[in-house]
């Protein structure tokens, strides 16, 4: 997988940093590591609508606690919830704890739709798993929408709501 990623991202000519690290299943394992990478850091959530037939990549901070219920009215969706590990194999050929937006290669009938938190989007380069997670890459905006454009999925921009703590 890593392969595939890697020779897309050098015919695209991107520019990419890389890391190598331990496992890093959750976004909360690179804080409790202590491990330093420049770009912003990416909490990736797969999820589907309550019909299982939209699937969506969310990517967001590592921080935010997400109200699905008022991102489903947003997104004029019926009832976001996290797709399975089944969806996400099948879909773009990830496992949890290793997905990023560069696994969008392997959704080649695009299937998947890519929301990114406006939040993320106002930096200026971004952290991505190549499919793997002891590696993390940084790309800039500017090589994820040669990426993104390459793969055939657009992004959309949108507010994340953040859940009541209350709930």
């Amino acid at each position: 997988m890593r392969e595939k990623i890697d020779d897309i991202l050098f015919t695209l000519g991107c520019n990419i940093e890389r890391y190598q690290h331990p496992p890093l299943p959750t976004s909360d394992a690179a804080k409790e590591l202590c491990i330093e990478r420049s770009g912003v850091q990416i909490k990736n959530l797969f999820l589907n609508d309550n019909y299982r037939k939209r699937h969506f990549l969310l990517l967001t901070t590592p921080e935010k606690k997400i109200d699905l219920k008022v991102l489903s009215k947003q997104l004029k969706v019926s009832r976001l919830g996290f797709a399975s590990s089944r969806r996400l194999n099948h879909y773009l050929n990830g496992q949890p704890g290793h997905v990023s937006f560069l696994l969008l290669v392997n959704d080649q009938e695009k299937n998947v739709e890519l929301l990114i938190d406006q939040d993320i989007w106002q930096a200026e380069s971004l952290q991505a798993h190549p499919g793997i997670n002891t590696e993390t890459y940084v790309l800039s905006k500017v090589d994820v929408v040669k990426f993104l454009k390459y793969t055939g999925h657009e992004s959309k921009i949108v507010y994340v709501p953040i859940a009541n703590s209350e709930e």
